[in-house]
């Protein structure tokens, strides 16, 4: 079994966040795991244990070469990491990060994509089923327990009422939710054997794909101006003389919620 995880390494979430002169998020420091990507890599050596045999490849892309994040996965026990730096890839949007990581993962042989439902620091929550498209592979989202039975894997799929049992062929590509699992903590052996286990750093280019329609280069969207959210105004308070629900029955027909 082996399976292909898409990580994302991000600023320190405890250190306050800056922006670049063009508004975007400055990656230029150290960077590290996104938490919510640590429930993916566990499932994936679950997986791989429960197989008998297989790896875990990491797929991740940065701007500027930092590895500090894959490192951590790699030592929880990762066997390598293909990772996309490129400054072309300054800017990208959803669907630019899910054609780069597309191309990353067929570098690899995998049977099973993982990847969390969406990163800390961007919440479109978009890039895994745009994966599954340009791969042309199954979709299955918001997996809280995956069991693969030959050439199939089986889904619990977590909704609001409990969870949906899903089937699909693999490969496939699972996005899968918080909390699902307990993530390992890397020890000591798997953090020295990480310094050395491969990372094949690639560019857009080495993925066969043109520069100019990644990050601003191919971007259908600027940022223009980035501003203060305004303050929440003081609401109305209403006094219950008797009347106090036609007051509030009136406030809400002038606001059209009834």
């Amino acid at each position: 079994m082996n399976i292909a995880v898409c990580v994302k390494q991000i600023p320190d979430p405890a250190e306050p966040g800056k922006l670049k002169p063009d508004n975007t998020l400055d990656r230029s420091g150290k960077l590290i795991l996104d938490e919510s990507d640590s429930y993916g890599v566990e499932m994936a050596l679950q997986l791989v244990d429960k197989a008998g045999g297989g790896e875990v490849t990491l797929i991740s892309m940065v701007p500027n070469s930092e590895t500090s994040g894959l490192r951590t996965a790699l030592a929880m026990g990762a066997a390598k990491a293909v990772l996309v730096s490129d400054e072309a890839l300054a800017g990208a949007g959803a669907l630019d990060t899910a054609k780069v990581l597309a191309a990353a993962i067929k570098r690899t042989e995998f049977d099973l994509v993982l990847a969390a439902t969406e990163s800390s620091d961007g919440y479109t929550g978009t890039v895994p089923e745009q994966i599954a498209a340009v791969l042309g592979l199954p979709s299955v989202t918001f997996a809280k327990h995956i069991e693969v039975d030959g050439s199939t894997a089986k889904v619990q799929r977590q909704t609001e009422a409990g969870y949906d049992e899903v089937e699909c062929p693999l490969p496939a590509v699972v996005s899968v939710t918080a909390g699902v699992v307990e993530p390992r903590y890397p020890s000591f052996k798997g953090i020295m054997a990480a310094k050395s286990k491969p990372v094949d750093e690639v560019t857009v280019a080495d993925l066969g794909i043109d520069a100019g329609i990644v990050g601003w280069a191919g971007a259908g969207q600027e940022i223009v101006e980035i501003g203060q959210a305004a303050e929440r105004q003081a609401g109305e308070i209403v006094e219950d003389d008797g009347e106090g629900f036609a007051k509030i029955v009136s406030f809400l027909e002038s606001k059209k919620v009834i």
